[in-house]
């Protein structure tokens, strides 16, 4: 089962051992197969909406900093309780936050 974890922006900056723990993590994911793609994502984007057969495309941020999704990490587990432990691994090493756990489906 895939599942797609992303994080919105944190508040506090990450120290010395934020950098080690998370590095860590990604390591032993990495090893056991179950990492498939992890990254940062720009805090703006492009938004598109369709309505009533037109197209808005608007390049800005879109949301508080506190609300947008700034990183995600692409799993490969076997059930959606793991997909959750990995979750709540990862919220503990980064600290206060909102995290969302989505499976992924299709091949």
């Amino acid at each position: 089962m895939r599942f797609l974890m992303t994080n919105k922006a944190g508040g506090a900056e990450p120290d010395e051992n934020f950098y080690d723990e998370m590095g860590r993590f990604i390591e032993e994911l990495t090893a056991s197969g179950a990492l498939l793609a992890t990254g940062g994502l720009e805090p703006g984007g492009i938004r598109l909406i369709s309505a009533g057969g037109e197209l808005t495309v608007t390049d800005r941020p879109f949301a508080e900093a506190k609300e947008a999704v700034a990183g995600f990490a692409l799993i490969e587990v076997r059930s959606r309780e793991e997909a959750v432990e990995l979750a709540r691994r990862f919220r503990r090493i980064v600290g206060d936050g909102e995290s969302v756990v989505q499976q992924v489906f299709g091949p």
